[in-house]
């Protein structure tokens, strides 16, 4: 069949491409196979977005894909030196994830006011122990990342009777600059990670961040893994320097059995699934299917990643916008 080779780097279960099927050609690989496909590939589906195989399999001379599309929203996997050199257009999966993760956010700031974790522990116990809960309307909180996950945070925040103050990199309208983060932080109930990952929030809670919150405040990270300096979190939780915190993302995943993470008192940890609803798969195939089809229209592209930034710049936002 001629026409565009489609070369998808699979996980399983593989992508329906729906409309697609017969239409386009399609080529399907696992890592092994990727640095001899990659060179013949006109468009690089990355729906394995867990993978590093594309920095090693990436064409060291010679063209590459025109066109590479990561089915997640992070996409620093692939933020390596040569493809942010080459003109291969770079592009998320923005628009898929925003309302299950914000939803996910809103269910951990409930479950940790309202001790849930500690009424299933006393209920396993067979224990009858009377607490007190925290109201959370008029509370505080600081979502860091002030893209269109961090924004739908906040808007579901709002509901519940939250102050909330979003963070981005530079002071615009309702959103703060990174230099209030501190001062904002030293104030809330809640501190909220939801940012790209970027060379500045890589490792940007650490000890000194911590040690500027509340006792009373707890900290939950559904952005990027490497922006929480872990053995700095699993301290500040065994000193009591906050109250509690919770994980969806991790530096390395899986978290591994033996992580200090696992006993950390006050910490709830979940596997990367904040963002994943029933039928995600589907939602990331059909959003995939839809730019393929604009692609191969001569259409301009949504969610064309700025590799320089790492993120997605949002079109609402003059300047320096942040996205994700």
């Amino acid at each position: 069949m001629p026409g565009p080779v489609l070369l998808v780097l699979d996980a399983d279960p593989p992508p329906r491409l729906g409309r697609l099927t017969g239409r386009v050609r399609v080529q399907h690989t696992g890592e092994r196979g990727l640095a001899d496909l990659l060179p013949h590939a006109d468009v690089l589906l990355v729906w394995d977005f867990g993978s590093d195989a594309v920095r090693g399999a990436w064409p060291s001379d010679g063209p590459g894909p025109r066109w590479v599309h990561c089915a997640s929203a992070g996409v620093d996997r692939l933020l390596f030196p040569a493809l942010r050199a080459s003109g291969t257009v770079l592009t998320n999966a923005r628009g898929v994830f925003e309302r299950p993760v914000a939803e996910y956010v809103a269910g951990l700031v409930l479950a940790l006011a309202k001790d849930l974790p500690g009424t299933l522990e006393l209920q396993r116990r067979r224990r009858w122990v009377h607490r007190d809960g925290q109201r959370v309307a008029g509370s505080r909180a600081v979502v860091v990342g002030a893209g269109p996950i961090g924004r739908e945070i906040t808007r579901l925040l709002h509901g519940l009777g939250v102050q909330v103050a979003l963070v981005g990199r530079t002071t615009r309208r309702t959103i703060h600059g990174i230099a209030d983060l501190d001062r904002l932080a030293a104030r809330a109930d809640w501190v909220i990670g939801a940012a790209p990952l970027t060379e500045s929030t890589r490792a940007l809670f650490d000890s000194r961040f911590f040690g500027l919150l509340q006792p009373s405040a707890r900290f939950i990270n559904v952005g990027r893994g490497p922006q929480v300096v872990e053995s700095a979190l699993a301290d500040a939780l065994e000193r009591r320097w906050i109250a509690g915190a919770a994980l969806d993302v991790f530096a390395k995943e899986p978290l591994s059995p033996d992580s200090p993470l696992w006993d950390a008192p006050g910490l709830l940890i979940s596997p990367h699934m904040s963002g994943d609803t029933v039928g995600w798969r589907d939602r990331l195939g059909e959003q995939f299917v839809d730019m393929y089809e604009r692609w191969a229209a001569g259409e301009p592209l949504p969610n064309v990643v700025d590799k320089e930034r790492g993120y997605v710049p949002s079109s609402d936002v003059p300047g320096d916008p942040e996205g994700s």
